[in-house]
């Protein structure tokens, strides 16, 4: 009998593009976004992408003193790999953006594969009313904003990160971004099997229409063979259905409230739980196994938890 193949999912807790005013349930401080973890793993999520978020405002930050107030409990209750950004947040430089990953060398780390106009302005048609008054700011300043991730920039966390045993989640928002880390590859900057996650939805990134889906997985394996794993995020309304397609096409899924705040037409997700059992839901009605941790790690050649530091 044949192996059955096992897909991934990914949850991205909090990330760094909603705010607070969008959501109750979006997690903010260090306890809930420890609570969302747990749940999330349990629920069947084989990596938990983590952003931190100031406690008493809810802005995206950096700052590892924050990381280090839900990191090891995350680690201690659950045996999922962590994954930390080097994303942050578009208003970031990329100095203050590769902190956590360098500090605490985790397993799995997110890298933009490159630069791109980031269009959050779309979400004021929306939500208009806001707690905070970052929030209208971080959405509204993004008409003018280049989210930058030069070959230089990629190049540094990369080199960084490798010494530390770490790799990399690239994150590719376009046909070009596997082209990119393709030469990437080439020039050993990054070695091993890629691990591709594809972005769709984004405005200033490729599109959400199953044929984008399809013109991505293509591209992904005439440039990388049998020398990848593929999976996809679907930003809003479309997380689910690529995650539906992808799981189809041989690939791993992401979800959470990073990249979606909803459980179905006009129902805000109550968790990150609730969408990583939709996808897991969906993913067994394929005939499809889900990872566990273990088995992320044996497809994404990962150094092991007790090789971090935190």
């Amino acid at each position: 009998m044949a192996t059955q193949r096992k897909a991934i999912i990914t949850c991205a807790i909090t990330g760094a593009i909603h705010t607070p005013s969008m959501s109750p349930h979006l997690p903010v401080t260090p306890e809930e976004i420890i609570e969302a973890s747990i749940a999330a793993a349990e629920a069947g999520a084989a990596i938990l992408h983590l952003h931190a978020r100031d406690p008493e405002t809810g802005r995206p930050t950096q700052d590892p003193k924050v990381f280090e107030r839900f990191l090891p409990q995350i680690k201690e209750a659950t045996n999922a790999v962590i994954n930390l950004t080097t994303g942050g947040s578009p208003h970031m430089t990329v100095e203050e953006r590769m902190r956590p990953a360098i500090e605490f060398q985790p397993e799995l780390a997110s890298m933009n594969m490159g630069s791109m106009n980031f269009g959050l302005f779309p979400m004021l048609d929306r939500f208009t009313e806001f707690t905070h008054a970052w929030e209208r700011e971080h959405l509204a300043n993004s008409r003018d904003l280049v989210f930058k991730n030069t070959f230089a920039d990629i190049e540094k966390i990369m080199t960084l990160g490798a010494a530390n045993g770490t790799r990399f989640e690239c994150e590719c928002y376009d046909i070009g971004h596997l082209y990119s880390l393709k030469n990437l590859r080439d020039r050993g900057v990054i070695t091993g099997k890629v691990f591709v996650q594809s972005v769709f939805g984004i405005l200033g990134g490729i599109g959400p229409h199953p044929e984008d889906v399809i013109h991505m997985r293509r591209t992904a394996d005439r440039l990388f063979g049998n020398e990848y794993e593929w999976s996809v995020l679907g930003a809003g309304s479309n997380q689910m259905r690529i995650a539906a397609q992808s799981a189809a096409m041989g690939g791993h899924v992401r979800v959470g409230l990073e990249d979606s705040l909803w459980a179905g037409p006009g129902r805000l997700a109550e968790s990150n739980a609730t969408q990583v059992g939709q996808a897991r839901q969906m993913l067994e009605s394929l005939a499809l196994s889900v990872a566990t941790p273990d088995d992320a790690r044996t497809l994404l050649q990962l150094k092991g938890a007790d090789k971090v530091a935190f």
